[in-house]
């Protein structure tokens, strides 16, 4: 039987139909295979550079475990391990890069409560002070500084009552997305951006200065291993005390070989006058006893890095806290 020719026609534009409708899904097929293998080469990539970076945070605990051990009594910059970058090339062109510092020299926001945070935290008035004296010395005002460390003491403590100043649930219950307080201790520093009071402004220019060790403790400083440009940590000890310049001045006077005890420190010209509370006497050290590692790997197009916390507190120091950045 002969088909007509408009037929013909309809059959060809169907057939041709089939064609492309068969020739997107192939090519929709080869687009999804191509992603799940870069996918899969991407995982084992960011898996293998993360091996990397653990196995380099184990080596840099001996290496920490040598510094320690060299002098029992005091940690100091002997040996340039502060701040100095150690490069380490791996396999496949990668390269990784570990940072030591002392991990103490910073402002501890678990220090503006005191106790057991299994049991009770309650307010600590010198850590509240310093943290507020901190902020005044980076400038910022002295209303939102002291709003800002009774917000961070309520933050913690383990009540529910908020402070003439400070914030408790009824502050963070009425925003845009509304939580409680933890009232426990921080885990980690991005949790001040919550506190009342907080902006991303005084934020980013605390950030530089803050921590949160795992430990409701003032601040551990090693007098001996802060830099001039940490002087505004010393000068915190002392709020309205001393100022910057004259902390910056006690650092460069340091003994080249560090003080060998605490009574040598206070016993310096600049601080034998000073009325500091028996708590902030007793705060500084001359041996640290947390460091923080920065290690960064690159890898096969990958990129890892991690912060790590090391607690140095007893022999052998130990890992306590680690956090990736991808």
């Amino acid at each position: 039987m002969k088909v007509p020719w408009k037929e013909r026609g309809a059959a060809l534009l169907a057939v041709l139909l089939l064609v492309a409708v068969t020739g997107a899904i192939a090519a929709a097929a080869m687009e999804k295979l191509r992603l799940s293998r870069a996918v899969a080469a991407n995982t084992y990539a960011l898996d293998q550079a993360r091996a990397h970076a653990n196995g380099i945070a184990e080596l840099a605990l001996l290496t920490i475990d040598d510094l320690q051990s060299q002098d029992r009594d005091k940690t100091t910059l002997a040996g340039g391990w502060q701040g100095s970058v150690r490069q380490i090339p791996l396999p496949d062109g990668g390269l990784a890069s570990v940072q030591v510092r002392d991990g103490g020299n910073c402002f501890n926001l678990n220090s503006v409560v005191e106790g057991d945070p299994r049991t009770r935290l309650v307010r600590r008035n010198t850590g509240v002070s310093q943290f507020a004296g901190l902020m005044m010395l980076t400038g910022i005002g002295e209303g939102e500084a002291r709003r800002i460390a009774e917000a961070a003491a309520d933050w913690a403590d383990s009540d529910s009552i908020s402070a003439s100043a400070g914030a408790e649930d009824a502050a963070y219950g009425g925003g845009a997305a509304p939580f409680r307080a933890p009232n426990t201790l921080f885990a980690d520093v991005g949790e001040a951006r919550g506190l009342a009071g907080m902006t991303p402004e005084i934020f980013a220019r605390l950030r530089p200065w803050l921590c949160a060790l795992p430990v409701a403790s003032l601040s551990p400083l090693n007098v001996n291993t802060l830099t001039e440009n940490q002087a505004s940590l010393l000068a915190m000890l002392a709020p309205g005390q001393i100022d910057v310049a004259r902390a910056r001045r006690i650092i460069a006077a340091r003994p080249a070989a560090g003080w060998d005890t605490m009574v040598d420190f206070w016993r310096t010209e600049s601080l034998s006058e000073l009325a500091v509370p028996l708590d902030a006497q007793l705060q500084p050290q001359v041996k640290s006893s947390w460091f923080a590692l920065d290690v960064r790997v690159a890898l096969m197009g990958a990129e890892f890095a991690e912060d790590v916390l090391v607690d140095a507190r007893m022999a052998p120091v130990r890992l306590s806290a680690r956090s990736w950045r991808e």
